[in-house]
């Protein structure tokens, strides 16, 4: 049984990509219940580690390679320590040998999410850009000091949320894609998409029931540069993605632990690295877990508890109102001594009135007062109740008086505004007058543009810039002139023969090789030869009457070719190139040669500076900064770098 699956194994290897997942089905076929009966199946991890494959029996092609037009959508996984990773950042990964159907996603197409810990299938999700290498360079990883085992990345949205599906739901679907018996592949045809879209969304639920939204304005910028780690060239330095605004989470470290079905294929072959193989055995118990919901609900409804009012407390708050508006009404009558005492006393004829209406159902109840008493008592009620009258019409005398006396004094108040209002008028037409003198000089400063410093395209975390702007460091004024042509990042500036030229860099989505320079007498902009490649995060110096562009990258490679500009062939010639390559160095010209430092080699940063003499026609070597730097600025001040 030994020799007969090594003999299958090698031929299944041997053969052209194309058919592998073919003799594999033939091979499982054959060899599964013998395969079943001896060992435990084999299950390979990223991130972790595991002991070398035993055999290449269990091994197969991590895609179906269907063409972009077959492309319908991709299953993406994850594990419960990476599922709210990857709705939070609304961001799916996989490992980088996936980018061969990663980089087929467009905008629009159905995308799910399949959490192996609970083996359970999350969507209807879509993707919201192209499918690229490197969006996010430290995506799943505990601290952000290493890169992300998972690059192949695509930014998502959801499209419609709805409860998972189990495995058993979506496996009927999804058959032709299982290779064995936990392992699928993720990309689907059109029937396989359209099929699990219609069976989640029989599933669809209300988007408080489910799933946590992101959708604050969160636009991450990633740097395009890798981290200091050791990384292979061909998966180097992608495009800055404009994202959604930078997002502050606590709920901690992500761990970057995230569990596929695959195994990393190089490019020079079928080899498997150690670190990426693991037993079934060690992740078995968590592949067939499904006792955790895949996310709780977050919302909880509350119902809320009427309590009735009885009639004693409705009669309450009524009194409470009425006594509320009476207090008001007390309030607005403060403002003046004879308004309260007025109130004062109606308040002690209403408490007199009230007081003798409650002695006289006293007295009909008891019926023990004498008849002389009675009539004593009413006979003083009803003295004190005509001298309160009396009061009362004196103080109503003294509020006539009052509100003439209020007329009187609003009237001088409108007399006083219109004199306020014919002084500002004739105060305004004067500071008009100075202001217009005072500005004049200013719009007049005659500012030189060979003492300024030039501002050039950028971006500002949500667009890629065009402007350019003059800063005056003597007047301390910046001034905005003609912008370029189009948006430019990442590009490289050099001033020759009192004109400005810019020429590489990108938009955010694709590299340059276009050249312009500015004249600052005529304030504008005129297109010059275009680079031999397209690349960004060069370098430039102007020397002997030439224009060198060095090194950079196109996303892909980096270069240390030197380009040169001849404004009088009218055409960029290679001259001698860098003894390393470098991306996102930093280069400067002094006493008639260029120096270059720093940069990213394609496997790590930089701290290496080397010459080159126009005279030696060559680059040499020169002493090493004391730290490894990239994306950094270099100036000449004093005769030194």
């Amino acid at each position: 049984v030994s020799e007969r699956a090594t003999n299958i194994t090698t031929l299944l290897f041997s053969s052209p990509p194309s058919l592998c997942p073919y003799l594999y089905r033939w091979l499982q076929t054959k060899l599964h219940p013998l395969m079943v009966a001896g060992k435990k199946q084999q299950n390979f991890i990223v991130n972790g580690t595991a002991p070398p494959i035993p055999n290449a029996a269990n091994c197969v092609v991590a895609t179906r390679n269907l063409r972009k037009n077959q492309l319908g959508g991709v299953i993406f996984g994850c594990k419960n320590t990476t599922y709210k990773e990857c709705l939070f950042k609304q961001l799916f990964g996989l490992p980088a040998q996936h980018f061969s159907y990663v980089k087929n996603i467009d905008p629009g197409l159905p995308l799910f999410l399949f959490n192996y810990s609970e083996r359970k299938l999350h969507g209807i999700f879509e993707a919201a850009s192209h499918g690229q290498m490197n969006i996010n360079p430290y995506g799943w990883t505990t601290d952000g000091s290493e890169k992300t085992q998972y690059p192949a990345q695509v930014q998502i949205c959801v499209r419609m949320q709805c409860q998972p599906l189990l495995e058993e739901q979506f496996r009927p679907i999804i058959s032709d894609n299982y290779y064995c018996r936990n392992h699928f592949w993720f990309e689907l045809d059109h029937v396989q998409t359209n099929n699990l879209m219609s069976l989640l969304a029989s599933l669809a639920v209300s988007p408080s029931t489910y799933m946590p939204q992101n959708m604050a304005k969160w636009r991450n910028i990633f740097l395009p540069l890798p981290s200091s780690g050791t990384k292979k060239e061909d998966e180097g330095f992608r495009l800055l993605a404009p994202e959604m605004e930078q997002t502050n989470h606590t709920s901690g470290k992500w761990e970057a632990d995230v569990f596929f079905d695959d195994i990393k294929v190089a490019d020079d072959g079928w080899k498997f690295s150690a670190s990426e193989v693991e037993h079934f055995s060690q992740s078995s118990s968590k592949s067939e877990s499904t006792d955790c919901a895949p996310f709780d609900s977050l919302e909880t409804n509350v119902e809320p508890k009427t309590t009735g009012q009885g009639e004693k407390d409705l009669i309450l708050i009524k009194l409470k109102e009425l006594a509320q508006k009476r207090k008001d009404q007390d309030v607005s009558l403060m403002d003046n001594v004879e308004d309260s005492t007025v109130m004062k006393e109606a308040h002690i004829e209403d408490r007199v009135l009230l007081r003798e209406q409650t002695d006289l159902a006293q007295r009909k109840e008891d019926g023990a007062c004498s008849s002389s008493g009675c009539q004593s008592s009413i006979s003083k009620l009803i003295q004190e109740v005509e001298e309160l009258r009396t009061f009362k019409a004196e103080q109503c005398g003294k509020m006539i008086q009052m509100e003439q006396k209020l007329i009187a004094a609003e009237m001088e108040i409108q007399q006083l505004k219109d004199r306020c209002q014919k002084l500002e008028s004739l105060s305004s037409h004067s500071v008009e007058h100075v202001n217009e003198v005072e500005i004049e000089p200013a719009e007049e400063l005659q500012l030189d543009p060979t003492k300024s410093i030039f501002l050039v395209g950028g971006y500002n975390g949500q667009l890629w810039l065009s402007t350019l702007d003059s800063y005056f460091p003597s007047d301390d004024v910046i001034k905005s002139v003609q912008p370029m042509s189009s948006v430019r990042s990442y590009a490289s500036a050099v001033q020759l023969n009192d004109e400005l030229y810019v020429f590489g860099g990108g938009d955010g989505y694709s590299w340059y090789d276009t050249v312009e320079s500015y004249n600052p007498s005529s304030d504008q902009w005129t297109p010059c030869p275009s680079l031999k490649e397209r690349k960004g995060s060069l370098a430039g110096a102007a020397l002997g009457g030439k224009i060198f562009a060095i090194g950079g990258g196109n996303g892909i490679q980096c270069f240390s070719d030197v380009e040169m500009l001849d404004l009088i062939l009218g055409r960029w010639i290679s001259t001698r190139s860098m003894l390393q390559k470098r991306f996102a160095l930093a280069a400067v010209e002094l006493n008639g040669a260029i120096y270059a430092t720093g940069g990213y080699d394609g496997n790590d940063y930089l701290k290496s500076a080397e010459r080159f003499d126009p005279r030696e026609h060559s680059w040499t070597k020169i002493a090493s900064m004391s730290t490894k730097r990239g994306c950094h600025s270099l100036v000449v001040l004093d005769e030194k770098l």
